[in-house]
Order: structure tokens, then sequence, then C-alpha cells
């Protein structure tokens, strides 16, 4: 009985593990966002890279990492890692404008990564790269709050999903990192 117990619970989580029920029509690279510098970022350009999607906001307690996401961005970059900023207020702690953003990011972090407009990551008004994420992931792509991480491997599916407390240079992300870039 136990043995059966065991084998139905396996069976179920089989079948509703996230990547499992992933259908993928389109990946990543099959979308654009406009650049927080004012060019479109055509997630094309960023075919067999892994991109690590970050939404960001300047008033949050976890506006810290950005420091750690420029130094991931720093040391893996030329390895094929993508740090992607998409500022949003969908969590009401953005500043009110792209100048804005741009300029706290640039002087109080030197961010050179790419980062979007301000954009919004959850509900119906979500950008459809957000919409995307949650219909092959599920759920767990959504994000929760500000410095939620995305990561995207080299075939432009979603690899894994890290909480806002998950630090951008932590070892469970900088490992699935190196090993998805293969170094």
């Amino acid at each position: 009985m136990k043995k059966l117990l065991i084998i139905g619970i396996t069976v179920i989580m089989f079948f509703f593990k996230n990547q499992a029920t992933a259908d993928y029509e389109k990946v990543f690279f099959d979308f654009k966002i406009d650049s927080i510098a004012g060019e479109k970022i055509d997630f094309q350009d960023y075919k067999n890279k892994v991109v690590l999607l970050v939404n960001t906001a300047s008033y949050c307690g976890f506006t810290k990492q950005y420091d750690d996401l420029q130094k991931l961005w720093d040391q893996y970059k030329k390895d094929g890692l993508i740090v992607l900023g998409i500022p949003s207020n969908s969590f009401n702690q953005e500043k009110n404008n792209n100048n804005e953003v741009k300029e706290f990011c640039e002087v109080n972090f030197s961010i050179n990564f790419p980062m979007s407009v301000i954009t919004d990551v959850k509900g119906d008004n979500a950008h459809e790269i957000f919409k995307w994420a949650k219909k092959n992931y599920g759920k767990s792509a959504v994000p929760k709050w500000n410095f939620y991480k995305i990561l995207i491997n080299k075939d432009g599916k979603i690899e894994d999903t890290f909480s806002s407390l998950t630090n951008p240079i932590s070892k469970k992300i900088v490992s699935k990192i190196e090993k998805l870039l293969q170094i």
C-alpha cells in the first residue's frame, strides 16, 4: 500500500511539474521590448546566450541587488550571459519616468547592462514576455515582488526562477548560470 501511494504521488508530481506542461509555441527570442535608452531590444540578438531577466525598482528594499547584478554582468558577459533589467512599478516602488530610473541606476550603481523602459510585470497589463513566462512555466514565473529573477537558457526557454530574497551572486544562481554557460 505504501509503495502504491509513493508511485501515485510521483506520477501526480510529474504531471504537475511546470516544465512538463510547457508547449513553447514561442521562445524568449521571439520577443522585443523598448530599452530605457530609447531603442528597441530585440531578444533575437540574445540567441544562444543565457539571460537573467530581473524586474527592478528604485525604491525597494532589494534595490541594493543592482550592485550584484552589475557584478554578475561584468563577470559573465564575455561568456554569454545577458543581465536584463526590467524596471517596473507593478509593486508601486519605481520612479515616475524612464529618465529618472536611468539616471538613478547609472549614478548610484554604475549600471551598464541592458534595461527596458518601465514595464508592467504582472496582471492583465503585463508585458507579453511575462505573460509568455506564466503560460509556459506557470505561476512560479510571475514576479512576486521586485528583483524577482527568471533564468532563460540558450534555447530561449525558462530554466528556473528565483525569489527576490535570492541574491544574484548567490551560489544557487551562479552555479546554474555556469552550468548553462558550460564554464
